[in-house]
């Protein structure tokens, strides 16, 4: 019998095989005709399977903080709340420059192509491009819905179009969470629908106080 404090392996790496020794010394054995005989070593090739090397793992998003210079100048510029920006950039992208989505826009600020094209960007995975195209083109929906942050942020999301149809935030599951996210995070009140009583209308601040005020959203907001 083989003994297993002889037993030894050699892992050949560039080969990729296994080597198993069945004795070092040898073994001694009857023969079939009777006769004991000795048994040099010999040696059994067997696969081996390297180890699959672990899955890259997935780069982690620039620090918003790299952006603070350029979502600074857009904010200036086009007369944005710098917070708001950074609350788009945020649900967006992650911060993430070189972000794609499933329907293709990109950057930042997440540009679909033919927006893109609109505002004269000629890269949208450039950080200061993608940032002043998105802000323009957020500022342009504020001023369509008349600072009506709500509204404004749905647009950028769905379209101006689908908001002027149902003239309130699109019935989409994706972009209702997409303004309550947005709103969240700017720390503006969130509000789904209810009817003005006697013009004043109820809000829920990000933080759950509930606010019942006759100024206009836009303006409460902004504050």
């Amino acid at each position: 019998m083989t003994n297993p404090r002889h037993l030894w392996l050699i892992a050949l790496g560039v080969t990729s095989v296994v080597a198993v020794a069945t004795s070092a010394e040898g073994d001694t054995r009857t023969t079939p005709s009777g006769k004991r005989a000795r048994v040099e070593a010999s040696y059994q090739r067997v696969a081996y399977k390297p180890i699959a090397p672990a899955a890259p793992r997935r780069a982690v998003p620039r620090d918003h903080a790299a952006y603070s210079r350029e979502i600074a100048e857009a904010a200036a510029l086009y007369a944005v709340p710098e917070r708001l920006i950074w609350a788009i950039i945020r649900v967006e992208s992650g911060f993430d420059p070189r972000a794609v989505s499933p329907r293709g826009a990109r950057g930042l600020m997440q540009l679909m192509p033919e927006t893109a094209a609109i505002l004269g960007v000629r890269d949208s995975f450039d950080p200061r491009q993608n940032i002043h195209a998105g802000t323009r083109h957020l500022k342009a929906m504020m001023l369509r819905f008349r600072y009506d942050l709500r509204l404004a942020v749905a647009a950028y999301n769905a379209g101006e179009k689908p908001v002027a149809a149902y003239r309130d935030v699109p019935p989409y599951p994706e972009t209702r969470e997409y303004v309550a996210q947005v709103l969240r995070f700017y720390d503006a009140p969130v509000e789904w629908p209810a009817a003005p009583v006697g013009g004043v209308r109820r809000y829920i601040r990000a933080d759950g106080t509930i606010v019942y005020t006759n100024i206009q959203y836009g303006q409460l907001a902004s504050r």
